[in-house]
């Protein structure tokens, strides 16, 4: 197999709860998830890529017979899930020396996919102000969105649900500025995925979300919930 047709593999286990590395490469793992994989669906466990494996592959996670068990975020194999970047963006202090005033050098990127304000879902969102500096990695990620995940999927998830990018104003409940006030901060449904939420009450936080953060982890940002715990629903261009 190729390795965008292994990278689709791995993001596809993983988003049924089999988490694997999603690095594009044949290995044990790989193997052992998708063995694991066609067993929970009474397939015979070759540990090869079939048609009918290819079709069961491609239903939601939601369509786990029951008495699978989903890992939870916090297992070994699901933490192997993290991919370094060499992108390394500023931490949240150096925001201003690297990125400039709050407000400045802004441009607009395509929304690859529908979205849709999360508070108005009628209003369809086209485009998203971001800062000039993190545009063309966002951009990227969120193109990789409808490659990893179906309509329907993408919908379950709530990633079609736009939050928020830019909005000059302080952290919640803080004084400092939150990362919005430059533009390089994303929120992704808020309802399901409030800032003082955990797993596994935040939506965000379970095992079908993984391969969305391991997109965006990959280029460097980072996912306050996955750092923290809270806050679920936010993706940043900068370091705490």
């Amino acid at each position: 197999m190729s390795d965008q047709l292994f990278r689709w593999l791995q993001s596809r286990l993983t988003s049924h709860g089999f988490a694997v590395t999603v690095d594009g490469k044949d290995g044990p793992l790989t193997r052992k998830g998708l063995k694991a994989f066609q067993a929970s669906r009474g397939l015979e466990p070759t540990g090869n890529l079939d048609q009918v494996t290819t079709e069961a592959l491609r239903t939601t996670s939601s369509a786990l017979p029951k008495g699978v068990i989903v890992p939870d975020r916090d297992t070994p194999a699901e933490k192997a899930t993290h991919q370094p970047s060499k992108i390394v963006w500023p931490r949240q202090a150096d925001c201003a020396a690297f990125y400039g005033a709050p407000g400045s050098n802004l441009v607009q990127i395509e929304v690859p996919y529908d979205m849709v304000l999360a508070w108005a879902p009628d209003t369809r969102i086209r485009k998203m102000t971001l800062h000039a500096k993190v545009a063309a990695s966002a951009q990227h990620v969120l193109s990789r969105v409808p490659e990893i995940y179906s309509v329907k999927e993408r919908e379950a998830l709530g990633l079609h649900l736009f939050g928020g990018a830019f909005n000059i104003r302080n952290k919640r409940g803080g004084k400092s500025l939150s990362t919005h006030a430059w533009a390089v901060a994303i929120d992704f449904d808020p309802e399901r995925n409030q800032i003082s939420w955990g797993r596994p009450k935040a939506h965000l936080s379970h095992s079908d979300a993984v391969p969305f953060w391991v997109a965006w982890e990959s280029a460097g940002w980072l996912s306050l919930g996955r750092a923290r715990d809270f806050d679920w629903m936010h993706v940043q261009a900068a370091r705490l």
